[in-house]
């Protein structure tokens, strides 16, 4: 039961990073406009986490150090900073638009505009993060996250033409009314949420909480290997969900609360309670995930003690870093920002920079200093390789396209 339980950081960390509220609302998005033509790309993604979240896992297992703490000591000074202020930058992007998440999640409940709870879901995520163990707060999130499942029900309760989905989703093309400026940038900004830079940050950095060692490798891979694959299950249903509702009837989604019709029209009132459950859990976990991580890569750049399996008074600075992110990111959104569209662009950034991210990786994970005998082998490299190219060629066109499509408008 403890090795199952354990689990519950590689689903925290899926669904904290595939379906937070730009995910919810670019996959909505998606299905409406391209239907299932840009399914493949939640795939190659999802290959894509799962490749490097299991090298950055591997190398905190057997290291004991996360990886952002190795990357200033192995790549040196310079380009650690360098990938300090973009790994910051866009982690706070994000982080400001799930504690908005977590606001209007529970609006939907309450009737309350969002822009008056987002000084509760801001304490409530520095709550939990200052009160709640990491193991417990791995499991409740994770475990509250599962309700979004209610995705995959209203599926199948819609019964698509499978056959149709398959031969739609394997012979992608450009919708008509669409150019291919607009399917490229949809597709970087799904590549782009897929392989956001502050899950590893979060999931390297919850293996040394954890303690892992290198008895705990097969946890490690069991939880890259069915978090993250449960989190594409679930990007790619409400995909499909909104190919089938929204679509045919030409509607475009660009709020969080359309994502919840087809569930509401398919399962009614039960199904819309446990969509709302889980959008309430899914937006916190990344919230807390984001938070987390903004205190993770800065205290591991400057050598600070951090952790919440640390004292608060043993990690103080650590603890002072999030709480002053956590405000920032209330602030920034009280200022009227549209939160999805804050976090769609934060998406779109980070695959600018996803090669600052997954290169010191790849890099760490073949150093024997750091993994011993459990380096990568041929195929892993080959595979993290050919990705790291294609990483590079989204970093190269993901400013163009963002400026040829207006961001995807």
């Amino acid at each position: 039961m403890k090795r199952v339980a354990e689990i519950f950081l590689g689903i925290l960390t899926a669904i904290g990073g595939f379906v937070d509220i730009g995910d919810l609302v670019a996959n909505a998005e998606t299905g409406a406009r391209f239907r299932m033509n840009l399914a493949w790309v939640v795939v190659v993604g999802v290959v894509g986490i799962i490749l490097y979240a299991e090298m950055s896992g591997r190398v905190a297992a057997m290291s004991k150090r996360a990886v952002f703490d190795l990357v200033r000591e192995r790549l040196g000074p310079g380009f650690g900073l360098v990938n300090l202020v973009a790994a910051f930058f866009i982690n706070f992007l994000t982080m400001t638009a799930e504690i908005a998440g977590v606001a209007i999640a529970i609006s939907l409940v309450v009737s309350v505009n969002y822009i008056f709870l987002l000084p509760v879901s801001g304490f409530l995520v520095w709550l939990v993060i200052w009160r709640m163990p990491f193991g417990a707060m791995e499991k409740v999130f994770g475990l509250l996250g599962l309700a979004l499942l209610v995705f995959v029900v209203t599926v199948w309760k819609l019964g698509p033409d499978w056959n149709s989905v398959f031969h739609a989703a394997s012979h992608p093309h450009v919708p008509k009314g669409e150019t291919p400026f607009t399917y490229a940038y949809y597709g970087i900004a799904l590549f782009g949420a897929a392989m956001t830079p502050y899950e590893v940050f979060f999931f390297s950095s919850g293996a040394v909480e954890e303690k892992w060692t290198e008895k705990d490798l097969m946890v490690e891979r069991a939880n890259v290997l069915i978090g993250f694959p449960l989190g594409g299950l679930l990007s790619l249903s409400i995909m499909l969900a909104a190919t089938m509702v929204f679509a045919p009837r030409q509607i475009s989604v660009d709020q969080l609360s359309q994502v919840a019709l087809p569930t509401a029209f398919i399962m009614g009132k039960l199904g819309l309670a446990l969509l709302l459950l889980g959008i309430f859990a899914a937006t916190f976990g990344a919230a807390l995930e984001t938070a987390l991580s903004s205190g993770y890569t800065v205290a591991q750049h400057f050598g600070w003690p951090w952790g919440k399996h640390l004292r608060p008074n043993e990690s103080s600075r650590f603890h002072v870093v999030i709480a002053m992110a956590i405000l920032a990111g209330v602030l920034f959104a009280a200022s009227g920002v549209d939160p999805v569209k804050v976090t769609e662009y934060s998406i779109v950034l980070s695959a600018a920079a996803l090669p600052l991210t997954y290169f010191p990786i790849l890099v760490i994970a073949n150093d024997p200093d750091y993994v011993g005998e459990h380096v990568n082998g041929r195929f892993t490299n080959f595979l993290a390789f050919i990705y790291l190219v294609i990483l590079v060629l989204v970093a190269v066109a993901t400013i163009p396209l963002m400026i040829i499509t207006k961001a995807g408008a």
